[in-house]
């Protein structure tokens, strides 16, 4: 989960950076959490600002590169975590004005560039998928869960059409050798039932084992509950989506905290219970069409805010049960992480 940079360019091209920054305002100063650092475009842009500070996380440890050639230039006003954004209330913030929380859900082409990751088609090596600060693999799932586990990632997080085929065959396939990114394909490819040829074959399974891999809804679920608390009174939270899934969630979230879906219009306003934030735009904001002709991997991209009406720190919030199903297939890779050391 990195920001998105442009294929075919050495330039580092954040999505949706100019609306990120009108919703989040550091010109007028503040502390602000870039929770997908990656490359760093958000936090950089936000550094050009007087009295702003910047507080960088990343599970991947290869964007420390980056951090560093930043604190060269803004040693007392930048901090750079190794960290997953679930993680963010490990971090000593009490005494911040913590003014806005970007995420951006996207991961980048250097990352789908590194071979040590597998996440390209083209990768000759084993399934890996590893973003960072993981317990296991997407080789481990591939040759260790069984069928009906596999049928569930498959379905659940990459809307797969053919999941009940595909794991069969990848069940019956590991009985000979272990399977690696080039064995997976030509699973998926022998077992798709529909062809697409607009896109690659693989491209849902792929996606599937990468949210799975890293654990992606519950990161994003307990990103945005820990965000939240960190969160000052009329600070900004903004998500950057890049699928469906993510997207409802960050929807589903933002709506249940800004409206009292159970209150009657006709109870009186003294009873009823307060908001803990206030969207100004319910609908998502999109990539211009000349950002999507610049910048293609943007054309997906939807840009979510809410701004927190209230300090207090603890609040509730029914996320985890509305979302609970996929949770629970994350929990397949319990056994796995047993397994892993």
């Amino acid at each position: 989960m990195e920001a998105t940079i442009v294929p075919d360019v050495q330039k580092h091209y954040p999505v949706l950076l100019e609306e990120i920054i009108s919703v989040i305002t550091p010109q007028h100063g503040g502390t602000f959490i870039d929770c997908t650092f990656g490359q760093g475009g958000y936090s950089k842009k936000i550094l050009e600002f007087e009295n702003t500070k910047v507080i960088g996380l990343d599970r991947d440890i290869e964007s420390q590169k980056v951090a560093n050639s930043i604190l060269e230039n803004f040693e007392d006003r930048f901090i750079f975590k190794n960290l997953k954004f679930s993680q963010l209330t490990n971090l000593k913030i009490k005494n911040e004005n913590i003014k806005g929380v970007i995420f951006d859900l996207g991961y980048s082409l250097t990352q789908m560039k590194d071979p040590k990751k597998g996440l390209s088609f083209n990768s000759m090596t084993d399934l890996n998928m590893q973003l960072g600060l993981n317990n296991y693999s997407a080789a481990d799932a591939i040759n260790k869960l069984d069928a009906k586990e596999l049928e569930k990632i498959f379905k659940y997080f990459g809307d797969e059409k053919d999941a009940k085929y595909i794991s069969k065959n990848i069940v019956k396939e590991r009985l000979n050798k272990k399977i690696d990114t080039q064995g997976l394909i030509k699973i998926v490819d022998k077992s798709k039932i529909r062809k697409n040829f607009k896109v690659h074959n693989s491209t849902k399974v792929f996606q599937a084992l990468r949210i799975f891999v890293n654990k992606e809804i519950s990161e994003l679920i307990y990103g945005l509950i820990n965000a939240t608390k960190v969160l000052k009174k009329g600070g900004v939270l903004a998500v950057v989506t890049f699928h469906s899934l993510e997207d409802k969630i960050v929807k589903y979230f933002f709506k249940s905290l800004s409206e009292n879906k159970s209150i009657s219009r006709y109870t009186p306003q003294t009873e009823q219970k307060e908001t803990l934030f206030n969207l100004s735009q319910k609908k998502p904001i999109i990539p211009s069409d000349l950002e999507i002709k610049e910048n293609p991997p943007s054309r997906s991209a939807k840009l979510r805010y809410a701004i927190k009406k209230s300090d207090f720190f603890n609040f509730d919030t029914d996320i985890e049960e509305k979302f609970k199903n996929f949770l629970e297939i994350e929990k397949f890779g319990d056994k796995l992480w047993k397994n892993y050391y």
